[in-house]
């Protein structure tokens, strides 16, 4: 299936979507990733990775990892860069947190026209990332130069605020957690100690945060 076919199947692009966030992150994408993902049952993972194999948009090796073809990956660069750019837009023109512009963004980004994709790029003035960092595929956007997870940072070391991965995003409360707490992209930092429970306090703007070990593993940051 090419991808003008394939775009109009909610289902096709929401499984591409899910296979390049997962890779994009580093997370093993296999089946049970994906239902975690999706909240869905891994017999009905199965199913729709077996029809698109079938469509020609994914491929599974021997080891049961999947991985995007030349067309699935198309069509998810597509999916995922209506939904960054739709975030861009909800958060800066219309005003919505962060967890509310990801929710509406996973409805926007399957009824996002070519030509109003171009009309958001020209008024957000071509936005390279969302508003969690996260690239904007076809954007030109070029990764700081060794971006490192927040837990790898060096007490009293500062930091600086790269990206919030997609895999916190779907975690529950997070991006509430962060955008509340000003670890925003952008936001600079100095870490001050890491508990024997590897949750790690940071100073953002003078005000401590505790950051949980599973928050701070992900977070990407810049290290000064």
């Amino acid at each position: 299936m090419d991808y003008e076919s394939a775009e109009h199947h909610p289902a096709f692009e929401e499984y591409s979507e899910t296979v390049y966030e997962l890779a994009e992150d580093g997370v093993p994408v296999i089946q049970a990733r994906i239902a975690e993902r999706l909240e869905v049952s891994r017999p009905a993972v199965s199913e729709m990775i077996r029809r698109m194999e079938k469509e020609g948009l994914v491929d599974v090796d021997d080891d049961s990892r999947i991985s995007l073809t030349k067309s699935g990956n198309a069509l998810a660069s597509t999916i995922v860069r209506r939904h960054r750019l739709a975030e861009v837009f909800l958060t800066e023109v219309l005003g919505l947190s962060w967890a509310d512009a990801h929710q509406e963004a996973g409805r926007w980004e399957h009824v996002i026209s070519p030509l109003v994709e171009g009309a958001m790029m020209r008024i957000l003035d071509d936005p390279t990332t969302c508003p969690h960092g996260n690239p904007i595929p076809g954007s030109g956007y070029t990764a700081p130069g060794r971006p490192v997870a927040l837990a790898d940072v060096e007490p009293g070391s500062t930091f600086v605020v790269e990206r919030i991965p997609e895999e916190l995003e779907f975690a529950d409360g997070q991006l509430e957690f962060l955008e509340n707490a000003g670890l925003k992209p952008g936001c600079e930092g100095t870490l001050l100690s890491v508990a024997p429970d590897r949750t790690t306090t940071v100073s953002v703007e003078g005000i401590p945060v505790g950051v949980g070990a599973f928050t701070a593993e992900r977070i990407v940051v810049s290290a000064g």
